[in-house]
């Protein structure tokens, strides 16, 4: 580690995660009127939010931090890629990494990679669908739209919720922290769509209070100590390319997994690329 990383790394391993993530969420969902509206303002200010997008401009529209922080958009500020094969973009955001699952292995950043099996919660036969398939990882920063949505349309066959760590995932800590996307708490849903199985991982991070989806609402919390399962074998939710499927309460990042030979990610849809929830990043294969 250099230096830089030392200071932002090192601490990370001794701070109570869920704790302090207990702690934010309590801030972000206050609903007094001074806090809220101050905090909402420096929020904007720092990461230059461009509330032009948002449905509700007004500061009062929203009853807590939690609120604004996962506002709606207008109608038309994003458009989805209509295209029958093209894959839309999930979220706002960046693109940490993208690329082919190799041997098992999905990588991370500078060296560092990671087990798809462990990322899926361990279950060797949930991950086998992915071997040898594609990746692509996508970081949502504070100033982001912070609701997930989907690439293709897809019925839901199972949700993990997995436990783990909390530790941040900017770059810095990305590039620094093994196995860091294996290891943080997440929660997966496994979806069949017409490029065949697709999973898409919400990674949670320090202070990152909950995570939900539209079928289930909040996932998490409570923390757990083991693997959490639902599968839909009945009435099994549809969810329209586009369409929400899920957000996180304070941001961090979502990885979408497809088998062998299922898809083909755009040249420039590459790390570092900004991107935007509902343009195509790839294309389904025939």
């Amino acid at each position: 580690m250099n230096l830089k990383e030392t200071f932002t790394v090192l601490p990370q391993y001794a701070l109570p995660h869920h704790a302090l993530s207990g702690v934010m969420s309590k801030l972000t969902h206050c609903q007094n009127k001074i806090w809220k509206n101050l905090f909402i303002k420096s929020i904007v200010q720092l990461y230059g939010v461009n509330m032009q997008e948002a449905k509700f401009q007004e500061l009062d529209h929203y009853a807590s931090f939690n609120d604004f922080f996962t506002r709606e958009l207008k109608d038309g500020a994003r458009q989805i890629d209509s295209a029958a094969d093209a894959i839309a973009c999930p979220a706002d955001g960046a693109v940490s990494q993208a690329g082919s699952i190799s041997n098992g292995r999905i990588f991370q950043a500078k060296g560092h990679d990671y087990s798809a099996m462990e990322l899926l919660g361990g279950d060797a036969e949930r991950a086998q669908a992915f071997e040898d398939g594609s990746f692509a990882t996508i970081y949502l920063s504070p100033k982001d739209y912070h609701r997930l949505h989907m690439p293709l349309t897809g019925t839901l066959k199972e949700m993990v919720h997995i436990p783990g760590r909390l530790f941040s995932v900017n770059n810095t800590t990305v590039g620094a922290v093994p196995n860091l996307f294996a290891r943080n708490e997440r929660v997966a849903c496994i979806f069949d769509t017409a490029a065949g199985p697709m999973a898409l991982i919400l990674v949670g991070a320090i202070f990152v209070s909950s995570v939900e989806t539209v079928w289930h609402g909040v996932v998490t919390p409570p923390s757990i100590s083991a693997p959490r399962t639902w599968r839909y074998e009945k009435d099994a939710p549809i969810i329209e390319k586009g369409m929400e499927m899920g957000r996180f309460n304070m941001g961090s990042t979502i990885i979408v997994l497809f088998g062998k030979e299922k898809i083909a990610w755009n040249d420039d849809f590459s790390s570092g690329r900004a991107v935007q929830l509902g343009e195509a990043i790839g294309r389904t294969l025939a």
